[in-house]
């Protein structure tokens, strides 16, 4: 006998649909109707409705909740999705910062930067400046790089060129493409003074269960700590088993 398919689908599942509404949101300019984000997201008004309002439930009180009228309101609600899932993250991301007595972020996407969405920190380490809430470019750190680094060539020509047209900075195609190229095949990104002089970014993807990359984990610390043998044989294994850990919680299976 079938089993009968929960309502509103699996976690996994509603995680995916909340992942595309906040696509939709990122890269929205204008405001943006209930029906125009159903539509894009591809689900009913009424299933758009219900996850907005699942979004914008905050776990901890304090801050008003977010409005979901376009862009500017887009960070508010990612971060409203990272409180949903954050009783997965936080004792992940808590067990390395203890383990490697360094800061350990969880980061996001957002068209061609990275938000820096939470942190795990150990006391006893001097804390550097604090990074959540900031956004940076994707190309300035290991999170962005992995993130990446599975997007087609053709997606990253045109955020490329569309870079150039206003700013400065972006790295030469040919060797950003080698570099993510590498990324791919190791699993992982290491960044070295792209966050500031003297900083170092180890970060790896987390998926969900469509292997979509849904965020990073990211461990930032200072390049006299993060170097040699710790980096290779203590850091990265650490990093690539907890990624793969939180991917697992996520619905993902290795091929």
């Amino acid at each position: 006998m079938k089993k009968k398919r929960p309502k509103g689908g699996t976690q996994p599942q509603r995680m995916d649909m909340a992942m595309e509404l906040l696509q939709t949101l990122a890269g929205e300019e204008k405001t943006c109707s209930l029906s125009a984000l159903a539509r894009r997201a591809g689900i009913s008004r009424y299933r758009t409705k219900r996850l907005l309002e699942s979004l914008e439930q905050k776990e901890a009180g304090g801050s008003p909740q977010p409005k979901v009228n376009g862009a500017g309101q887009a960070r508010g609600v990612m971060e409203a999705f990272y409180g949903s899932i954050a009783r997965e993250v936080r004792p992940v991301m808590e067990s390395l910062a203890r383990k490697h007595k360094e800061a350990v972020y969880m980061t996001f996407l957002k068209g061609d930067e990275v938000l820096f969405v939470d942190v795990a920190e150990v006391e006893a380490v001097g804390k550097g400046e604090p990074l959540v809430g900031r956004r940076f470019p994707f190309f300035k750190n290991a999170a962005g790089k992995v993130m990446r680094a599975i997007d087609s060539w053709d997606l990253l020509e045109k955020i490329g060129k569309s870079w150039r047209r206003g700013r400065f900075g972006f790295p030469e195609l040919s060797d950003l493409r080698r570099e993510l190229e590498l990324i791919r095949e190791k699993g992982f990104a290491v960044e070295c003074g792209g966050m500031g002089e003297g900083i170092i970014t180890v970060a790896v993807a987390v998926r969900d269960y469509a292997g979509k990359v849904v965020g990073a984990l990211t461990l930032l610390g200072p390049s006299v700590r993060l170097i040699g043998s710790r980096l290779e044989e203590e850091i990265i294994p650490s990093l690539r088993v907890s990624g793969e850990l939180l991917s697992m919680k996520f619905g993902y299976a290795r091929p």
